[in-house]
């Protein structure tokens, strides 16, 4: 990248404006989690089909996202996020829009490459005002993507709760959070490649230190995807609930996991990475076991709810491991990323072809038997320093802090 110089007070106004991207990418995810029941009835497909067009998203992401750092490289990290936000928000209406599962593959196949190439381009920036600012700010900005979520998700539940039609509550929420995508992404830092750098790879595997972070990521993004595509069948297939009731589960889920996020810089300063990510894990299996027993809808709510709790900080403490594991901290994060953000997307298909051989609780075992993971391999994550934080970089002025 070039060596541009910039002022703290910039630097906080871009991490500001990579927040609301990330509000907004994670806004597109609650919406469309929501009414993932409306979406299985509306093209009338059994467990096993809706989990097969669901990890058309996995091929969809795994295509694209190599591409972003391209797409970055050539047209500046501002200008890319900017059309990458705008892809990945108009891509919502589509699987509404899908009446067969054909159409349902095809659609989750853009949606997965568009949420792919905006998410590797928008955590590269988080990670770039991370260095600047030289703290921890990534599970923050992970705390702004859930609290999105948690937006997105509680429009979803009362969409859902007046019986309202997915293809009018996605195309209001598409329209209006482009608006606000287009908004934000305009105000991010514009990192510009040096004129001898080359682009990157199309494809690069992770260098092998990057590996085992990666597999704690796996762990807990498994259990997102998972909890996210599928929490509200989950209680309304197996638990008889409403629509509405059943809703509230992924919304439960995604409140506990913005709370978590929001917090979790601290937490981190304070406990460290490891004892953090190890206690969450013993906190996600308890979830997991919750679920899994679950007799009423309330229990399994619960269980969520843990869930969310136990995983939040896991990704962004992968992202800040990944850039001290070697001598090419971007390779190693945009390979633990590419692992981690693959699971979620695989997640929810494989849950679904489990349920369609077994039930919806042997899918949720398996869940619960990846999240020790988290408390096995948690050790992994100690390259990271107590708080996660990369080194600061020589591009950030020496401009006095106004703040008090």
């Amino acid at each position: 990248m070039s060596d541009v110089v910039y002022d703290q007070r910039e630097v906080r106004r871009a991490r500001y404006a990579v927040a609301a991207v990330f509000a907004v990418h994670g806004a597109v995810t609650g919406s469309f989690a929501t009414r993932v029941p409306w979406i299985q009835d509306h093209a009338s497909l059994g467990a096993g089909q809706l989990g097969f067009a669901l990890a058309f998203t996995a091929f969809g992401a795994s295509c694209s996202m190599p591409l972003a750092g391209r797409i970055s490289h050539r047209f500046g990290s501002r200008t890319a996020l900017r059309g990458l936000i705008v892809l990945w928000t108009l891509s919502l209406v589509l699987p509404s829009l899908a009446p067969n599962l054909y159409t349902l593959c095809l659609a989750m196949f853009v949606y997965g490459a568009s949420a792919g190439m905006a998410d590797v381009a928008m955590n590269a920036l988080g990670v770039e005002v991370e260095r600047l600012l030289d703290r921890s700010v990534m599970s923050g900005l992970h705390g702004m993507w859930s609290a999105g979520a948690l937006i997105g998700s509680a429009a979803g539940t009362l969409a859902a709760h007046l019986g309202s039609d997915a293809r009018l509550h996605f195309a209001l929420a598409a329209a209006t959070l482009t608006a606000l995508g287009i908004l934000a992404a305009g105000r991010v830092l514009d990192v510009q490649p040096a004129e001898d750098e080359e682009p990157p790879p199309r494809f690069a595997l992770p260098p092998r230190s990057a590996l085992l972070i990666g597999a704690v990521g796996f762990c807990a993004v498994f259990a997102e995807g998972a909890s996210l595509d599928w929490s509200a069948v989950f209680l309304r297939d197996r638990l008889d609930s409403s629509a509405g009731l059943a809703a509230v589960a992924t919304t439960g889920f995604m409140l506990t996991m913005a709370v978590a996020r929001i917090a979790g810089d601290a937490v981190v300063n304070r406990f460290g990475a490891v004892r953090t990510v190890r206690t969450g894990g013993v906190l996600t299996v308890v979830g997991g076991l919750l679920i899994v027993v679950a007799g009423q809808p309330a229990v399994a709510m619960a269980g969520f709810a843990l869930m969310g709790l136990g995983i939040a900080v896991v990704v962004p403490l992968c992202f800040a491991a990944a850039g001290h594991s070697g001598p090419n901290p971007s390779q190693a994060i945009a390979g633990v990323a590419t692992i981690t953000y693959t699971s979620g997307l695989i997640a929810p298909g494989l849950i679904g072809g489990v349920a369609q051989a077994t039930s919806l609780v042997v899918s949720f075992a398996l869940v619960t038997a990846l999240a020790c993971g988290l408390v096995v391999f948690a050790g992994v994550l100690r390259v990271g320093g107590r708080g996660g934080r990369t080194e600061v970089s020589a591009r950030v002025a020496a401009v006095p802090d106004p703040r008090p």
